[in-house]
């Protein structure tokens, strides 16, 4: 059975005081690491937020709005098409708010909550966790596993071995397709990938993210989270007496021992820990948390349901390792309000507010204007003086809008070409003009001259002022 708990007779305890400095090497992240199955409630929960999560990584590129791919990450034509909003490089200021707003709600739940973020919501924690699922079932049980690396070269090894690989890298390559269809039109790439009719950087990403995937999720795994993720270094930095951690209790459960389930722990001079060493082993980055808190630990919770199991089978109580504060292992009562969580809260709530202030005053249009530099100014056969532009109108949104092109600066004027037009959603427009002015306007060398396109309800508006010259 997978979890069993150690049992001795009561001549057969065995008494752990650790060292504090110790360090089981054998689980250090340089060595495999067999991770046992774990059952329990904070897996039942990790397992089903991230079957939600991969539930919308999935679905989102597939959704459709306005007859086009809703979320479409154009980089090609630079341009972000996010539902009924399409993002410009004019517009990157809002995607660094979002980003800035993302940055302090980390530093804000890991202050309260620790590493929480690795251990339920991040990709590489819920990547590992899929393939080890595909490796349970192919090659066994942990010890099932440690035996089959053992065993000489066969058959039934070789399969089980290319069994597992290859849905490593069917998995890898499904997850590489979506990825890839956040950028490209993902059901013309489904559609052109398996018959061979893909461009080079379509395929090229493919191939390159089935290979990171496979790579990370299949062989690197903690090595992610302890060696290579810049977050597991500078994490530590906003933690406090106060950050809720999964942590080991060494009030209640040292010293140590294996015993019986009848001896009284306290009789024998034992704490609640029996040494069985079951947190290690179902831990994914082959850590002892007995040792205390360490950087390499992601917050998924495993040990503490492995413990919760052997507590029960134990009739003990729950516990001995929880989600808790150092402060309240100590005795202490946990204090939420405190002036690194305030203040990270106020950052996050003040960044998103100038986000919602970018996105609400955020103009659907886009209009620039270039004086024709060939000819500073000709006149007509009226004798007025003439101008010409071009104007760059962009619909900044996905539906086709209709607008108006206006002038203003002078009061006797024409303006002749396309001064009413049509644009579909996300294209720009280029609009020749000319702009005839009675001479006795100008009275000056360089005037000014303003530009202004509207919507038919006024509601969008854009204008540019640009520049009349006439000598």
């Amino acid at each position: 059975m997978e979890q069993k708990v150690k049992v001795l007779a009561a001549d057969q305890v065995k008494i752990h005081r650790p060292d504090p400095n110790e360090r089981d090497n054998h689980y250090a992240p340089r060595n495999r690491i067999y991770v046992r199955d774990v059952k329990g409630s904070l897996e039942w929960f990790r397992r089903s937020f991230g079957f939600i999560l991969l539930a919308l990584f999935i679905l989102i590129p597939w959704l459709q709005f306005n007859g086009e791919q809703a979320v479409l990450l154009d980089i090609g034509n630079q341009r972000f098409r996010i539902f009924g909003m399409t993002l410009w490089p004019q517009d990157l200021t809002i995607l660094a708010w979002i980003a800035i707003v993302a940055a302090f709600a980390l530093f804000f739940v890991t202050t309260l909550y620790g590493r929480v973020w690795c251990g339920f919501m991040c990709p590489q924690t819920t990547w590992t966790f899929i393939f080890m699922w595909f490796e349970k079932k192919i090659e066994g049980s942990r010890n099932q596993r440690m035996t089959l690396d053992r065993r000489p070269w066969d058959a039934n090894k070789v399969m089980r071995k290319v069994a597992k690989h290859t849905s490593w890298l069917l998995v890898a390559l499904f997850t590489a397709l979506i990825f890839v269809g956040y950028f490209t039109d993902i059901r013309q790439l489904f559609a052109e990938f398996f018959i061979l009719e893909t461009g080079f950087w379509a395929t090229f990403s493919v191939l390159f993210f089935t290979f990171c995937t496979y790579g990370n999720a299949g062989w690197m795994r903690e090595i992610m989270c302890t060696h290579i993720c810049p977050y597991a270094r500078f994490q530590s930095a906003m933690f406090d007496r106060d950050t809720v951690t999964v942590s080991y209790d060494a009030n209640r459960g040292e010293p140590r021992g294996g015993r019986a389930r009848k001896i009284d722990p306290k009789a024998a001079g034992l704490g609640d820990c029996i040494d069985c060493n079951l947190c290690v082993q179902v831990c994914p980055t082959g850590i002892d948390i007995r040792n205390g808190l360490q950087y390499e630990c992601i917050n998924c919770g495993a040990c503490v349901d492995a413990c919760n199991g052997v507590m029960d089978k134990m009739n003990y109580a729950r516990g001995l390792i929880r989600f808790t504060t150092e402060r309240n292992l100590q005795g202490g009562r946990t204090r939420k309000l405190r002036p690194k969580a305030i203040g990270y809260f106020t950052v996050m709530i003040a960044m998103t507010a100038l986000l919602v202030w970018d996105i609400a005053t955020r103009v659907p249009l886009e209009l620039d204007t270039l004086r024709d530099r060939n000819q500073l100014y000709s006149i007509n056969m009226d004798g007025w003086v003439e101008n010409v532009y071009t104007l760059k109108i962009l619909n900044k949104s996905q539906l086709p809008e209709s607008f108006t092109v206006t002038v203003s600066g002078f009061s006797d004027f024409s303006l002749t070409g396309q001064t009413q037009l049509t644009i579909s959603g996300g294209e720009v427009a280029t609009v020749p003009v000319t702009l005839a002015v009675n001479p006795n306007e100008v009275t000056e060398r360089v005037q000014s001259v303003t530009f202004k396109v509207t919507n038919p309800d006024g509601t969008v508006q854009q204008e540019h002022t640009t520049s009349f010259i006439y000598e």
